[in-house]
């Protein structure tokens, strides 16, 4: 999708556009603060540039589409080489013309072109003499930046030395993971600053910072490699030769990270059509990247095709930047609401101003726990950045506190239950209604008798609440002792309704462990950590008998998750106890109990035709798994030996792409992963279906 520009009517409108960009830009490249977000930049400068091609004579000196990074604050160490930004394009017909002027100025119709990421961080110089780190200069106005050599030795990717004792310079982009982001924004807000609103801010203001009481990590990805004056010229003359993507390899083995090891590693294409096949595959995974990434670069690869392109004095005429949609826009904090979930969870959501992100409107985005909203100062009344990727629930990453008028209000905590007016257990980060499952019992019997925990057919939401308010059930227990002569009692429940929802909780009762666990509904677990936990320790008794230190012994289960897994599995003793003696199955099917304490050696292997693989299944299926829910097919993965997974990774060993499979199918050709279609998996695991 094109951005659109901004309208400018007159001339005093585009002098004031240009005001606008111009403090934007400085805000932003002085401090990592901006009144505008991406997309409110874009659309303005894109406005200016249509004014200025229709009234050449009036543009101002100031203006800054004539400007590197536009018109950022010049530095006091002079670039080599001129550091430019570059020019963007935003749709398939922008970027098809670009490559008709590029081939109009290498006078030839094809030419090889590297895609690969555009990093959404801080341009810098990284300059090294015989291998040794010496000066790290920003982009500036392009001409000089800025020295923040003092930041040597913080940033990951960008090693202290290098492999080999050559003079070059480095230049890339500096940037903070989510990961990051997230321990700065702690670390910030611990020692009584603001939260940064974004990654990309939070790397500017970061690097930029000078005698500061603590240091929080950035990385660095690196994007070109040139020769310095004082570079061996055998060197200097190699470099300036090389095709791009053989300079990035090359920065590769002397140590600099690079785009090459993540899911979007640089790669190369040979036509047009491979280029945008190339930008929808890094679009389709962008969500799931642990970086920000705003669009996809394309370059020349070839070092005579740069040659002959040349550069202007913004920006270079043989690399363009692809623009992605935004998935950040600035907006305003109206309300926060308290919703109460299944479990007793109090959970806070933020009620916004409208915004449009990615072609949605957005109006609520999760706040997560009061502790978040305390440590990001966030404020009634607050502009707040918020924050949409793919389909991830948005979510507000901090307020934009320079933007603050002195009008916002505290946010209000609340003293009692929003839902039943219980105390609440204010004892973790993620507030509780002291009542947990009975403050909502209704939606958690109808979640623990959904099709993905016990599949109890007829106990939806209207019969819970009937059988609730006629007093027949006040825990999930009580649902297996409920008599036909009580469900008849009831009204619009006949003999065959009444039958058939009896067969049904008879059913339910031979219900994997697995099942059992998940319709628990334990903080902290889900469908598939319910079945690695019932696979692991093959019986409840097992389960309830593990610490934390045995509980941690289950993938996925870190030493934060583990005490509160084993502290709500206690919790839950006296409903597991009621459970069990209804009848209900306590074991798992072919899982084999670990060995006790001290016994030495892991328990035996799994076998089956997926035996040791890791397996992601995506898309809709077909032919004999077309019935199955996602669920039930990562069920099917689990008893066939492998473990299902929602990601893929270099540790996937299989992928069943059904219809529809779009990212993560992307991703596993990417990583050469195997790839298998749903008639090809039903197949392999022909013995495990009915």
């Amino acid at each position: 999708m094109t951005t659109p520009a901004a309208v400018i009517v007159d001339a005093a409108a585009y002098a004031q556009a240009v005001e606008d960009a111009v403090r934007a830009a400085a805000a932003y490249y002085e401090g990592g603060t901006s009144p505008l977000d991406d997309d409110a930049y874009d659309r303005l400068v894109r406005g200016i540039a249509d004014w200025e091609a229709e009234h050449p004579d009036g543009i101002l000196p100031d203006s800054p589409t004539g400007k590197v990074a536009g018109g950022a604050v010049e530095g006091d160490v002079p670039h080599t080489v001129p550091m430019l930004s570059l020019d963007n394009v935003f749709s398939a017909e922008e970027f098809t013309a670009w490559t008709a002027s590029l081939a109009r100025r290498t006078g030839r119709d094809a030419t090889r072109f590297s895609v690969g990421p555009k990093l959404d961080g801080l341009a810098i110089a990284a300059r090294y003499s015989d291998g040794r780190l010496t000066r790290l200069i920003t982009r500036g106005d392009g001409t000089a930046g800025e020295d923040v050599s003092h930041a040597i030795g913080t940033v990951e990717g960008l090693p202290e030395k290098l492999d080999e004792p050559v003079t070059v310079e480095v230049r890339g982009e500096v940037l903070m993971t989510a990961a990051q982001f997230e321990y700065a924004n702690e670390v910030r807000t611990g020692h009584g600053g603001q939260p940064f609103a974004n990654p990309r801010n939070a790397a500017a203001g970061t690097l930029r910072a000078r005698e500061r009481l603590y240091t929080v990590p950035m990385t660095f990805f690196g994007y070109g490699l040139l020769p310095l004056p004082d570079t061996d010229s055998a060197l200097a003359e190699k470099l300036n030769d090389f095709a791009h993507s053989d300079l990035m390899a090359f920065a590769a083995g002397l140590g600099v990270h690079t785009s090459a090891r993540t899911a979007v590693p640089d790669t190369v294409a040979e036509t047009v059509e491979e280029v945008l096949d190339r930008v929808g595959e890094i679009a389709a995974v962008r969500a799931e990247l642990p970086f920000g990434i705003d669009g996809i670069v394309v370059k020349a690869d070839l070092a005579e095709d740069r040659r002959a392109a040349g550069s202007g004095s913004r920006a270079p005429r043989w690399a363009i930047a692809y623009k992605l949609p935004a998935v950040e826009k600035i907006t305003r904090l109206l309300e926060v609401e308290w919703n109460v979930g299944r479990t007793g969870i109090i959970a806070p959501r933020g009620v916004l101003e409208p915004v449009v992100i990615d072609g949605s409107t957005i109006t609520y985005a999760t706040l997560h726990n009061p502790a978040d909203i305390t440590r990001r100062d966030l404020r009634l009344g607050d502009h707040v950045m918020v924050h949409r990727a793919g389909d991830v629930i948005p979510r507000i990453e901090a307020p934009v506190a320079h933007l603050r008028t002195g009008e916002e209000r505290p946010i209000e905590f609340p003293a009692q239950c929003p839902r039943c007016g219980s105390d609440i257990d204010t004892g973790e980060e993620r507030w509780r209604c002291a009542q947990g499952r009975n403050c909502h019992l209704v939606a958690s019997l109808a979640y623990a008798a959904g099709r993905d925990q016990l599949d109890i057919e007829g106990l939806g939401a209207t019969r819970v609440v009937q059988l609730v308010d006629a007093g027949l059930i006040a825990d999930l227990a009580d649902l297996f002792t409920l008599r036909r002569e009580q469900l008849l009692a009831l009204e619009r429940m006949g003999e065959t309704s009444t039958d058939n929802l009896l067969a049904a909780l008879a059913r339910a009762k031979e219900q994997p462990l697995s099942r059992v666990l998940c319709a628990l509904g334990v903080r902290g677990t889900g469908r598939s950590m319910s079945r690695r936990i019932a696979r692991h320790f093959a019986t409840m008794d097992h389960v309830r008998a593990a610490d934390a230190e045995a509980m941690q012994r289950v993938e996925g289960i870190g030493a934060e998750k583990a005490p509160s897994i084993v502290a709500e599995l206690a919790e839950l003793a006296p409903l597991i106890d009621k459970l069990a003696a209804a009848g209900v199955n306590m074991t798992e099917p072919g899982a084999t109990p670990p060995p006790p304490p001290g016994a030495g050696g892991d328990a035996p292997a799994e076998d089956g035709p997926l035996a040791g693989m890791t397996v992601v299944v995506t898309g809709a299926m077909t032919g004999k798994l077309e019935k199955l829910s996602r669920n039930e097919m990562n069920e099917l993965v689990e008893r066939a030996g492998g473990r299902s997974s929602s990601s893929v990774s270099r540790k996937t060993a299989l992928v069943v792409a059904g219809e529809g499979a779009g990212s993560k199918r992307a991703k596993a050709e990417q990583l050469d992963v195997r790839l298998a279609t749903p008639e090809e998996f039903a197949t392999m695991v022909a013995g495990l279906l009915d």
